[in-house]
């Protein structure tokens, strides 16, 4: 009986070869091509697939194995990845015949549009992979148990280990000694100390915020969620600016923010954002000539934001994997402190056939991975469900739309909801004394805060100034 299936050749880097029986193993050449082709489309792809302990020997195809071999090799040399590189190792390695030729090369990345889906690509190879040494070492216990001369507790040591080799090889090394992560700790100790209780990680624009949440932390999801019309929009934004300009003397450099705006475009999201800066009033500027001074503090708003490390992504209708892959190229090419997504609900789920409760489940658990990936807060909008308006009564982390994933996934959950009529018409007189005309009172419910306590904060929202501001009565106070 041979040791391959029919239509598969020997491979000289191996010194044994697999024996899966009389059957075909277990393969997914669909799969093989899209991860391949991803590899060669996107480079970090393969950095992900290295630090999967992925090996040309994962793939069944022996040209994949080739191409794969041979894009290694390129990365080990600090040497980017395309069809020509690719196609010249191989013609070095002497593999490029056995790898289908210059011409497959360049047929693999005609199959695929992007890289979004090389994660799903890349479990199922590990899968099949995983599978195909299960039953060769199946296989191969079966023929020792027939042919054994030695006693059988040696026999099943064999066999215990041989198992044991490929279970460690399927999970990832991700246990450390408790000492880096002490040394860590001591670390934040001693900033926080230095820094003399100054804000730790990005900056809300809202003292009293900062005061429960101490800045947006390095790892935490921030869920933001409200009924339609609330502002979730206008806070993201706001939290976008305190970001981008920090305070004088704090010692900050402005933040490197990616927006992904999956509703609005990004033409809109700009002047929002110069109208917030120049605190110009954005409803009357389109229905009547701005004046010259207006003029002039849009201008200078323009300046401001000119050259300020933001990026925004509008491209509406984007699954979970096409917006961790953006962030992990963008990683790649600069700094990044902070990631928006407005909002959770507009993003696609992966598969169309399942409730989309689980949808919305599936890209929360994601959007809480991406956060501890890249070592950043990511703020992520979503939308509240007609409870509380139906029922009469302030919002809670129950009324999140679509999932109750949501509230357990974030590490901080802020709610945005009216005060009671008495309260609210209070607070906006108030505030039209104060100067703060054309506002109206909201709370920010500070729902969940797995780091720090919970409150509920009284703010203004402009909406012709598309920002939310700290009554000014709060501020003379301070």
């Amino acid at each position: 009986m041979s040791d391959f299936p029919a239509g598969r050749t020997p491979r000289n880097r191996r010194d044994t070869q697999p024996n899966y029986g009389d059957r075909v193993p277990p393969h997914n050449l669909d799969a093989e091509r899209g991860l391949i082709a991803s590899i060669i489309i996107d480079g970090e792809t393969l950095q992900r697939c290295l630090s999967e302990k992925i090996t040309p020997e994962f793939f069944f195809d022996p040209k994949h194995q080739d191409i794969y071999a041979a894009a290694v090799k390129l990365s080990q040399e600090n040497t980017g990845i395309d069809e020509i590189t690719l196609t010249e190792q191989l013609r070095r390695d002497g593999r490029l015949d056995s790898a289908g030729g210059a011409a497959y090369v360049n047929e693999l990345t005609g199959q695929v549009a992007s890289s979004a889906h090389a994660p799903h690509w890349m479990v199922i190879v590990r899968e099949k992979h995983f599978l195909r040494c299960l039953i060769s070492t199946s296989v191969s216990t079966v023929e020792k148990a027939h042919s054994h001369t030695e006693g059988i507790d040696r026999l099943l040591e064999d066999v215990e280990q041989s198992f044991f080799r490929i279970s460690e090889s399927r999970i990832a090394e991700t246990s450390q000694q408790i000492d880096k992560p002490i040394e860590e700790a001591m670390e934040m100790v001693a900033r926080m100390i230095a820094e003399n209780g100054r804000v730790q990680g990005v900056p809300t624009g809202f003292r009293d915020l900062d005061t429960l949440t101490y800045g947006f932390q390095s790892g935490q999801m921030i869920v933001v969620a409200a009924r339609p019309g609330m502002g979730k929009t206008s806070i993201a934004l706001n939290f976008i600016e305190a970001a981008m300009f920090p305070t004088p003397n704090s010692g900050r450099e402005p933040a490197h923010v990616l927006m992904f705006s999956l509703e609005m475009p990004a033409r809109e999201l700009a002047m929002r954002l110069l109208c917030s800066r120049a605190r110009v009033n954005l409803q009357k500027m389109r229905s009547s000539r701005p004046d010259a001074q207006t003029q002039l503090d849009l201008v200078q708003a323009s300046n401001e934001y000119r050259g300020k490390p933001l990026i925004v992504d509008d491209n509406g209708g984007q699954t979970i994997l096409e917006i961790r892959a953006k962030c992990r190229r963008i990683a790649r090419r600069r700094k990044l402190d902070m990631v928006v997504i407005d909002y959770i609900q507009l993003i696609n789920g992966l598969d169309a056939s399942i409730p989309r409760e689980q949808q919305i489940a599936e890209v929360s658990r994601s959007i809480k991975a991406m956060a501890k990936e890249f070592q950043i807060p990511i703020i992520a909008l979503a939308q509240l469900n007609r409870k509380s308006e139906d029922e009469a009564r302030q919002p809670k982390m129950s009324d999140l739309r679509e999932s109750g994933s949501i509230e357990q996934d974030a590490d901080i959950v802020m709610l945005i909801s009216r005060p009671n009529v008495s309260q609210s018409k209070a607070a906006e007189a108030e505030a039209e004394q104060m100067g703060q005309d054309g506002c109206f009172a909201r709370q920010l419910i500070v729902a969940k805060n797995r780091n720090g306590p919970t409150n509920d904060l009284d703010l203004l929202w402009n909406p012709g100034l598309t920002r939310f501001e700290t009554p000014a009565k709060s501020h003379s106070n301070e």
